[in-house]
C-alpha cells in the first residue's frame, strides 16, 4: 500500500497555476521580429513541428518540479495487514501487607517475592484495566483501575511494609477490590488475592465479600503464600527489634478455597518463588480473553523513483533545449 508521510507537501502543485500563467502570458507576447519590406511571401509557409514541440520544454519543467514535490511527500510503501476485535479484562490485585509477609521461607522474604511475581504479571497483560488495593488491619486502594501496565508494576514495587496497621483483614481486602472493579465495562472481572494468613480482624467477613463478588459476577482467585510446616517468621524483641523465629504457618485454605469456589475462581497454595511464579503464569492463562488480534505494520521509503524521474526529467530538457529544439537568440 502506497502513503505519503508529509501529503501537505502536495499543496505545493498550486504553484503550476502562477508559471502557467506566466508562460501563457510570455509568449503572448513574445515574436521575434524581422525588418522588412512586406511578410506576404511567408504567409503560406507551414508550421514547422518544433514550434510545437516547444511548449513540451515546459511541461517537461513542470513534471520536474512535481516529481521533487512528490519526492518532499515522502512516499512510503506500507506492508500493513490487520485484525482486531480485543476485548480485555478487568482486574485487581489484592496484597496482604501484614508483617507476617515477611517471613523468610521465599527469597528473600513472601512479600518481596509476591511483589516481584505480581509485578511481573501486570507487564504481560496488555489491553487489560488494572487496580491495586493492599490490606492487613485494614484495607486501601493504592491504584484506581488503569491501562497504564507501567504505573500499575511501579506501584507494586513501591509498596512498602507499615503502610497499615497491622493484622489480616481478607474480608476488607476482598471488598475494597470488589469496589473498585464491580462497575467496570469488561465482560470478565477478577481478583486476584494473595494472603498468608488468617482473617483475624475487619468489618467484613470474607464470605459475605465473596458472596458480593458472586452477585457481580467477578471470579477471585486466591493464593495462599507459605511453605509446609513452619517458617522463619518476623517477631518483636524486648529491644523493639525483629527477630525470626519458627513458627507454624497458619493459612485458612478451607476459607481461601470456598472463596474461590462460590466465585468460579481457583485457589492454589504458593510454596516457594517457582511455585508462585507457575500460579500466576496459570491464571494468566485462564483469564485470557478470546481475540483476533494480527498486527502487521512495515513502512519503508519509496521516492527514488520520483528522485530518478525528476532527474532524468531534468536533463531531457536541457539536451532538446540545446539540440533539437535550440532557438536563437
Amino acid at each position: 500500500m502506497m502513503q505519503l508521510a508529509h501529503p501537505e507537501y502536495l499543496w505545493l502543485f498550486l504553484i503550476f497555476i502562477p508559471l502557467i500563467g506566466w508562460y501563457v502570458w510570455k509568449h503572448r507576447t513574445a515574436y521575434p521580429a524581422l525588418e522588412i519590406s512586406t511578410t506576404a511571401p511567408y504567409a503560406k509557409l507551414p508550421r514547422s513541428y518544433k514550434e510545437y514541440l516547444l511548449h513540451g520544454l515546459f511541461l517537461l519543467r513542470l513534471a520536474t518540479i512535481g516529481c521533487l514535490i512528490i519526492v518532499l511527500a515522502r512516499p512510503q510503501t506500507s506492508d500493513n495487514w490487520r485484525t482486531s476485535s480485543i476485548e480485555g479484562t478487568d482486574i485487581v490485585i489484592a496484597l496482604d501487607i501484614s508483617t507476617s509477609m515477611l517471613a523468610r521461607d521465599f527469597t528473600p522474604d513472601r512479600f518481596e517475592a509476591a511483589k516481584d511475581v505480581a509485578a511481573k504479571f501486570t507487564s504481560g497483560r496488555d489491553n487489560d484495566n488494572m487496580g491495586l488495593v493492599i490490606f492487613a488491619g485494614e484495607s486501601f486502594t493504592l491504584l484506581p483501575m488503569t491501562t497504564d501496565r507501567a504505573m500499575v508494576a511501579n506501584y507494586i514495587h513501591e509498596i512498602k511494609m507499615g503502610m497499615l496497621d497491622d493484622g489480616t483483614a481478607i474480608g476488607d481486602g476482598l471488598a475494597t477490590s470488589i469496589n473498585r472493579i464491580k462497575d467496570g465495562k469488561a465482560k470478565s472481572k477478577s481478583v486476584i488475592l494473595i494472603t498468608d494468613g488468617t482473617n483475624n480482624t475487619g468489618v467484613v467477613p470474607p464470605l459475605t465479600a465473596a458472596e458480593i463478588a458472586k452477585k457481580y459476577g467477578i471470579k477471585v482467585y486466591t493464593i495462599g503464600v507459605g511453605t509446609n510446616g513452619t517458617a522463619p517468621t518476623p517477631v518483636s524483641n524486648y529491644f523493639g527489634g525483629i527477630d525470626y523465629v519458627p513458627m507454624p504457618v497458619t493459612i485458612d485454605e478451607d476459607a481461601l478455597r470456598t472463596i474461590a469456589s462460590m466465585t468460579g475462581g481457583k485457589y492454589f497454595r504458593a510454596t516457594g518463588n517457582s511455585v508462585l511464579k507457575d500460579i500466576f503464569n496459570e491464571i494468566d492463562q485462564l483469564e485470557k480473553t478470546q481475540m483476533d488480534v494480527r498486527h502487521f505494520s512495515h513502512t519503508e521509503d519509496d521516492y527514488m523513483m520520483w528522485a530518478w524521474f525528476a532527474f532524468g526529467l531534468f536533463l531531457l530538457e536541457i539536451l532538446l533545449r540545446r539540440t533539437l529544439l535550440r532557438t536563437i537568440p
